[in-house]
């Protein structure tokens, strides 16, 4: 039954994109995808448990690779038939059967069900997986998924319950592990020039700036204080005198004290008197 995909689902396993569940089976999941040219695919994946188990995980990647050698068997044995065409032709009725029996000895010898589907695409590694082309009602990628558990005692007789692996509840597949981050950029010679010019520029800019900060402050005279108010103190105004009587003094002509002396002192227009 197809049903569509859940939280956890890797969207793409290689170059093929995942569209719905096929089955989920004890050992991993199945997956319906699609290739770059647009087949239809059915792909296999490990759980997570079963991928942490190194038997398990070699037990899918050596099915899928025993498919492989199988296939490549047929095809030599194909081009080996069809260049005896002519012997073929002439042969009865139990040459069929005798090329029959030399491919179920060999399907035998290489362990691989009959109806194993054709391997597509395939990854080894810690989170194997497998693709092999979609047949509707047909066998897919769950073949590889049938050798990975095993049950009994592998001894030959039982003495208890089956054996049963510790990942069979696990339902989440096998994912790679991310790949590693791109190296950093190598700069080219003219963007590492033009980088230090900067990197220079701005040093010089700042120490610019921390100069004039602390030591230009020093150059500078101190800014003229400002002159104290004017304070002013009202005088008191100035008190008229009378002024003292003048005694009348002798003239030139020697006279007394009689009126025919001058009012004028001698020494006044130099004794000539007023004009």
């Amino acid at each position: 039954m197809v049903t569509p995909l859940q939280y956890g689902d890797p969207p793409h396993v290689g170059p093929f994109a995942l569209q719905a569940r096929l089955q989920t089976a004890p050992a991993g999941l199945v997956y319906l995808g699609q290739a770059p040219d647009g087949r239809v695919v059915s792909v296999a994946v490990l759980s997570s448990g079963a991928a942490l188990d190194a038997a398990a995980r070699d037990r899918f990647v050596t099915a899928i690779k025993d498919a492989q050698r199988s296939a490549v068997s047929q095809a030599q044995s194909s081009a080996a038939s069809q260049a005896q065409s002519s012997a073929v032709r002439q042969a009865q009725g139990r040459t069929g059967v005798r090329g029959w029996g030399a491919s179920l000895v060999d399907r035998v010898r290489g362990r691989v069900p009959p109806d194993t589907p054709p391997v597509l695409a395939m990854q080894g590694g810690p989170a194997p997986w497998v693709a092999v082309p979609y047949m509707p009602n047909g066998p897919g990628a769950e073949r590889f998924l049938d050798p990975v558990t095993v049950s009994g005692t592998l001894i030959g007789q039982r003495h208890g319950p089956d054996f049963a692996h510790y990942w069979l509840g696990d339902r989440t597949p096998a994912l790679p592990a991310p790949p590693a981050p791109p190296p950093p950029p190598v700069a080219t010679r003219r963007s590492v020039v033009l980088a230090s010019t900067l990197l220079a520029t701005l040093v010089l800019a700042l120490l610019l700036v921390v100069w004039m900060l602390l030591f230009r402050g020093e150059d500078e005279p101190e800014p003229p204080r400002p002159l104290p108010n004017t304070q002013f103190v009202p005088t008191p105004p100035p008190e008229p005198a009378s002024p003292e009587p003048q005694q009348p003094t002798p003239g030139p002509s020697g006279g007394g004290g009689d009126g025919s002396e001058s009012p004028w002192p001698d020494d006044l227009f130099d004794g000539r008197g007023p004009i």
